[in-house]
Parts: structure tokens; C-alpha cells; sequence
């Protein structure tokens, strides 16, 4: 056993599946059971729990946990005083963030937020629906939804606050977006006593470093070939690079071999290109990271 661990909380639920597959890429393998709370992983220093995420701020705030992945909006939820060492562009079913969104009936004559003035409101994010109001000056009654918050209007509250990330649930029930009150990605937080202890807080910061990495080398692949060497100025001109392409000598002085890296999309495109440029040998290979 190590010496010291680390309490680790990854969120269970819509979240859990995309951070593992991201732990993964980091470097850190995490064995969920179908039931068990308490995942394994490759690292023996970290001591992982599988928590909501709705409940992952609190406990980090209040000691229990060294740190853990959360959206930015169960932290502002909460209220919790914690130490934000990254944020982590990724959600449940893309790369687009989390919006917490007012919406009414696309018939109904709340047009604007200052129209809910008097009325009544369902949301899971109390916090979040309360310091909204608040700041526009808007006195409406709140109350909180344990869920299938869209069944309720009109017919049980006039309004929602709900999340979403493409938008396609609230058309297809008929709803209508009146504002965005809230974007959250999730984010890699501490607490500020675990932050403050020098162990504990380098082997954080790695794991938000990997984490950071795995994510910029989402959608990206590398490029290897080899090219005449007049025909340099030319393939720099069609190949759109991460930074500028990595070139050595072979031993044949006239030609060189190239590396890259560029958009998994542009692949389809850029491969022929190069074919015709006079390239041989190219080689596309995936990636894990990108370290700046």
C-alpha cells in the first residue's frame, strides 16, 4: 500500500463513461463494477469514489474529498469554496458545454425574463434559478424537480430552468429557450487544504495537466512521410500543421522526412494532396496527448 493517496471523485451518471474514457487517455485505467461505488484504477496513490455530481462540490468543500470532476454549475450551485485547477472542455455527448436555459411553451406569452415577475419556476438548479433572479431584480417563486422537468409546463409551473447542450429535447417537446442563465463545462477542483499540501497538490496538477492534454489531442492525428526536398515549400503551403511541421535529413540528401499534426477531418483531403506532391511512405497514427 502507498503511503499517501489521493481522494479522487470521478461523477456518476450522464458524466461517468466520457471522464473514465478521459482518465484512460490520460494515462490513468479506472475499473468500475456495475455496482460498486468505490472504482480501481493503475494508480495505487489514488483512493477514487463514483459520486453524483451534483454532490461532488460539497463533499470536496467540506473535507471528505481531496478533489474531484464536476460541472462548473453544481459548483455555483452550491456555493462551495473550492480551488478550480482546470477547466475540462468535454461533456456526455460532446465537446459542447452544459447550458442551464429558461424555458416556456412555445405559445406562451412569457417573452423575457423580466416577464416571470410573480411566477412560478421548476428547475433542479435552485441555486443557480435564485442568483439569477436575483440579479435581474425578478421576484418569482422557485421550486425544485426531481426530474422530467419538461412534463410540467404549463400545467404545474409557467416556466423551467433546464439543462441542455444541443437544444434538440426542448424543440421536440414543444418548448421555446427564453434565455441562458448559465455554460458550464466541467471542471478538475480541490479542496483548499488538499491544495495546500505540496504532495497532494503536484499529483493533481499532473493529472490536470494529462487530462488538459488528452483533451487537445481530441479530434487530431499525426502525420509521418517522407518528400522530396524541393517539394518542402509547396507542402507547407496545402498543410494546415498544429506548428510548423518537424523536418530531418535522410540519407538520400534529396529528400526529407516530415511529422505533423492536423485535424482528423482534413485527412480525407490532405493525404492525396501530398500523394501528388510527390510524398511516400505516409503514415497516419493516432494520439493520446498533446503536451503544449
Amino acid at each position: 500500500m502507498p503511503e499517501r493517496t489521493l481522494k479522487f471523485a470521478i461523477p456518476k451518471g450522464s458524466l461517468e463513461s466520457p471522464t473514465v474514457d478521459l482518465l484512460a487517455k490520460a494515462g490513468y485505467e479506472v475499473y468500475v463494477s456495475s455496482r460498486g461505488l468505490r472504482p480501481a484504477s493503475n494508480d495505487p496513490e489514488l483512493d477514487l469514489y463514483l459520486i453524483r455530481a451534483q454532490e461532488i462540490g460539497r463533499y470536496i468543500d467540506q473535507g471528505f474529498l481531496d478533489c474531484g470532476i464536476t460541472g462548473l454549475d453544481w459548483a455555483y450551485e452550491y456555493g462551495a469554496n473550492l480551488v478550480d485547477l482546470a477547466e475540462l472542455p468535454y461533456s456526455r455527448a460532446s465537446a459542447r458545454p452544459t447550458r442551464w436555459v429558461l424555458v416556456v411553451p412555445e405559445d406562451s406569452p412569457i417573452k423575457r425574463p423580466e416577464d416571470l415577475q410573480g411566477k412560478r419556476i421548476a428547475t433542479e438548479g435552485v441555486g443557480i434559478t435564485q442568483r439569477y433572479l436575483k440579479e435581474k431584480g425578478i421576484e418569482a417563486e422557485v421550486e425544485f424537480s426531481w426530474g422530467a422537468t419538461e412534463v410540467k409546463v404549463p400545467d404545474l409551473v409557467d416556466a423551467i430552468v433546464d439543462v441542455t447542450e444541443t437544444g434538440s429535447s426542448i424543440k421536440a417537446n414543444k418548448l421555446r429557450i427564453v434565455d441562458t442563465l448559465l455554460t458550464s463545462f466541467p471542471h478538475f477542483y480541490a479542496n483548499p487544504a488538499a491544495a495546500a499540501d505540496p504532495w497532494k497538490r503536484e499529483k493533481m496538477e499532473r493529472i490536470a495537466m494529462l487530462m488538459k492534454s488528452a483533451l487537445l489531442a481530441r479530434g487530431k492525428v499525426g502525420l509521418k512521410m517522407n518528400l522530396p526536398k524541393d517539394r518542402l515549400a509547396e507542402m507547407i503551403s496545402v498543410l494546415p500543421s498544429l506548428r510548423r511541421p518537424s523536418i530531418s535529413h535522410l540519407t538520400d540528401e534529396n529528400w526529407i522526412a516530415v511529422e505533423t499534426v492536423i485535424d482528423e477531418t482534413v485527412v480525407r483531403d490532405i493525404i492525396p494532396a501530398l500523394k501528388q506532391l510527390g510524398a511516400e511512405g505516409i503514415i497516419e497514427y493516432p494520439l493520446n496527448k498533446i503536451v503544449p
